[in-house]
């Protein structure tokens, strides 16, 4: 556990989601699969609040978010969000969407690492939580909508107009933002939006070993060039450079940059520790 607690304590256990965590991996699944695994007000409380926690407990080196059933994420609920909405005015719904906002926010901001298995359809909201994990592997029977206009709202939501286009170019995302159709899995990932696609029943495998590798690997160095990926979206070369030459040296006196040497001296593999 991080020595820089405050005296609010970790939450022990969440409502609106399973959770769960084996030797370095958590696992976040979406557990509504009757609605598709629609989002409430609750759920996206809960996961803005528990990807917050996590670099604080020390025992989780990677986060995987998947569904259960036949979707990974269907978006908000329309009768539990959008129906609720109605009623609200204008300062409600901008702590609403800032609420949103911040998952995301925390998504990104966190030096673990995500992978969002995607076991179904990721709709809506469920498409910018998978947009924003670090690690997007798809079942072949998986499909990507980005379905705000759909619904009368704006395409750019929860971060979505400034991440997509880094991933896919500027054309592709407008396309999928403003017209909103459902992207099949195998061309996801002909544009960059998946980093693999697997048979249906080998997805939990693959998220599996993957989750396993990172929590397994040199997690300082994996979290670090995370932070760099996010921090330099915006940023000149200068600063980047300089930015990046600060943290090589700064890993050089790291633990594991030692391990490596000692175990290429010794001809063995080397024992990551992280630190």
């Amino acid at each position: 556990m991080s020595p820089f607690r405050a005296s609010v304590p970790l939450t022990k256990s969440w409502e609106h989601f399973e959770f769960t965590v084996d030797d370095g991996v958590a696992t976040v699944t979406f557990d509504r699969p009757e609605k598709l695994n629609a989002l409430t007000f609750d759920v996206y409380a809960d996961l803005r609040d528990l990807v917050a926690e996590l670099p604080h407990r020390g025992d989780v080196r990677v986060l995987v978010l998947t569904g259960k059933g036949r979707g990974f994420c269907s978006g908000g609920d329309v009768e539990e969000i959008i129906g609720e909405l109605q009623k609200m005015d204008t300062a409600e719904l901008l702590e609403f969407t800032r609420m949103t906002g911040a998952v995301v926010k925390a998504m990104r901001e966190t030096p673990i690492p995500i992978i969002a298995a995607i076991n179904g359809v990721a709709a809506g909201a469920g498409s910018v939580l998978a947009l924003a994990s670090d690690f997007r592997l798809l079942a072949e029977s998986a499909k990507f909508a980005f379905l705000f206009t759909k619904v009368g709202l704006a395409g750019a939501d929860m971060g979505s107009a400034y991440l997509l286009p880094r991933l896919v170019g500027l054309g592709r995302a407008t396309e999928l933002l403003m017209l909103g159709d459902k992207l099949p899995a195998a061309r996801a990932e002909a544009i960059g939006l998946a980093n693999r696609v697997v048979p249906d029943d080998e997805l939990a495998g693959e998220a599996a070993a993957l989750a396993r590798r990172l929590a397994d690997g040199p997690a300082l160095a994996y979290s670090t060039t995370k932070v760099l990926l996010t921090r330099e979206l915006d940023s000149d070369l200068g600063s980047s450079i300089e930015l990046e030459a600060i943290t090589q040296a700064l890993l050089m006196t790291a633990k594991d940059h030692k391990e490596f040497y000692a175990a290429w001296s010794a001809g063995r593999s080397p024992q990551w520790t992280g630190r």
